[in-house]
């Protein structure tokens, strides 16, 4: 009698490279024909068709039929009751455990695979048509990374080096008095490629870990580096007898296992750690240094977008300010206690803290912004984000759009409104920039008839962010400040190279420059203003 077909699955290796070079064989895997000649190609091969060529090695004396390749996707949401459970750190741990096993949401199969087997593979998963997609090879584009690592300078980019921030200019944490006296003198906003991280954040904790004025230092950690450098600093002020209070988010998404890792070092020196808010997830990126000078406590605070992780803010683009603001600096107090403590405050001074105050300021601010619109004021909202997808904040921005504010959105990611529709947002315009870095800083500008605010801090217009998280956008007050992010803002929505606008339709078309036009590209124009503005500090 004739057998029955059977089906096989056979994984992947994810310890092996999933593009193998063939010219590996032949000693050239730099693609190089000696060291001084030009380079020559370098071929690769995907995994997976190696693996179906030599198929008949794992299956001797088998017709083989057909070979197919899938890929499954688990939902990395995988939850437990944090009010019950015996313990946060426990939780996470089982998280991470469960995460190899969740629940399959996407199912990809090869274009080209039998029906008979797309349906297998759908009930044995667990997943519906809808969640089914046919893709051609390769089925992982993240495999085209390892492409960089190739020595061929010559299809690389000239590489960026960040550049010392003006006013930080030759400070070290060996006078760390002078860090502290520049930011007393005035706030500093630094942008992050373009300015060190290093020479920034890390000289402005580094110089508070050996400051002996320094009695207190607290930070909010949801991602930074598996060899960070800010927690050794952290660890380096402890032994140095300052006081230290870390929140670490043990439920920051993906990182979970390396924040554990660094919850287990702080302690072990002795660090009061706090891991989260049952309920919330703090997505903060703040930093507070209580110093002593003279018969006075003074509170210096540093408000930013994006992570303590020193490797992300070489490609991410982030802001942070640098104030000594006894209002700031006071609402940060009031902030760590929250984290620390059992308090939660309803009122701050100037910080728009989320879950607290954010949504009804960012509301107010819109619609103050609509009040101009009808009263014949200048009245325009310019917004970048990460993402723009809380429904409420979307139907504010139609309004405002209606009563005839103009309305710039610069949304790298998802954004859930529709520009230029007649009668509903003909006034709005979004863009999301592409390029060399990414773009990760949030600010927000509300023209006010005249007499604008600016913001920057870690929320998007996300409902997440704007009720389930704890997040803290600060104003920007300073005139060369706001002129400084009016730069940033111009740059971006002034590019013709690497800007995408939405249509009505909610596609995107990329923006090109056009006969005669001078090429602008955002990240080119950022970088050259701040190796002007280092230069011109060398002069001095």
């Amino acid at each position: 009698p004739e057998e029955p077909t059977k089906f096989s699955r056979v994984k992947v290796p994810g310890n092996r490279p999933r593009l193998v070079n063939v010219d590996e064989r032949v000693g050239d895997a730099g693609g190089r024909a000696d060291d001084d000649g030009p380079a020559g190609p370098v071929r690769f091969v995907p995994l997976v068709a190696v693996m179906e060529r030599n198929i008949d090695l794992l299956f001797p004396n088998v017709e083989v039929v057909d070979t197919s390749a899938f890929r499954v996707t688990r939902n990395a949401e995988v939850r437990r009751n944090e009010e019950v459970a015996e313990g946060l750190i426990a939780t996470i741990e089982d998280v991470l455990r469960q995460r190899r096993f969740a629940t399959v949401v996407r199912l990809e199969v090869q274009s080209g695979t039998p029906e008979v087997v797309r349906d297998l593979l759908a009930e044995q998963l667990g997943v519906d048509d809808r969640e089914v997609f046919e893709r051609d090879l390769p089925l992982d584009y993240g495999a085209l990374a390892s492409l960089f690592d190739l020595d061929r300078p010559e299809l690389e980019v000239a590489p960026w080096t960040p550049q010392p921030h003006p006013r930080f200019a030759g400070r070290s944490a060996d006078d760390p008095d002078s860090v502290f006296t520049e930011i007393a003198r005035k706030d500093v906003l630094v942008h992050h490629p373009y300015h060190s991280f290093t020479g920034t954040v890390g000289t402005f904790l580094a110089a508070a870990a050996a400051d002996p004025d320094v009695l207190a230092i607290k930070a909010t950690i949801y991602r930074t580096a598996p060899d960070s450098e800010v927690i050794e600093t952290l660890i380096e002020a402890a032994k140095n007898g300052k006081q230290v209070a870390v929140m670490v988010e043990l439920k920051a998404r993906f990182d979970e296992e390396n924040n554990l890792r660094w919850v287990r070092r702080l302690e072990e020196e002795g660090i009061h750690v706090a891991y989260g808010t049952i309920g919330l997830k703090t997505h903060t990126k703040t930093a507070l240094v209580v110093r002593e000078e003279g018969d006075e406590v003074r509170l210096y605070s540093h408000v930013a977008t994006g992570n303590y992780h020193s490797q992300t803010a070489k490609l991410y683009t982030d802001l942070g300010l640098f104030t000594a603001d006894p209002d700031i600096g006071h609402d940060l107090v009031r902030l760590f206690n929250f984290f620390t403590g059992h308090s939660r405050q309803e009122t701050y001074r100037k910080l728009l803290v989320a879950p607290t105050n954010l949504r009804e300021e960012m509301t107010r601010l819109v619609r103050r912004e609509a009040d101009h619109a009808r009263a014949g004021r200048d009245a325009r909202i310019v917004a970048k984000m990460n993402a723009l997808e809380d429904p409420a904040m979307v139907r504010e921005l139609y309004e405002a759009s209606m009563a005839g504010v103009d309305i710039d959105l610069v949304v790298r990611g998802i954004c859930r409104l529709r520009p230029g529709i007649e009668g509903l947002s003909e006034h709005v315009s979004v863009s999301s920039v592409v390029g060399r870095f990414l773009e990760h800083s949030r600010i927000f500008y509300f023209e006010n008839g005249g007499e604008p605010d600016y913001y920057v801090g870690s929320a998007d217009w996300m409902t997440r962010n704007l009720d389930r998280r704890v997040e803290a956008v600060a104003p920007v007050e300073d005139p060369e400040h706001r002129a400084e992010l009016d730069a940033v803002l111009d740059a971006l929505l002034s590019d013709n190279r690497r800007r995408w606008v939405m249509d009505s339709d909610g596609r995107y078309e990329q923006r090109r420059p056009g006969d005669g036009e001078r090429v602008r590209e955002a990240h080119r124009e950022l970088m050259d203003r701040a190796l002007g503005a280092a230069y011109r500090a060398g002069d001095d």
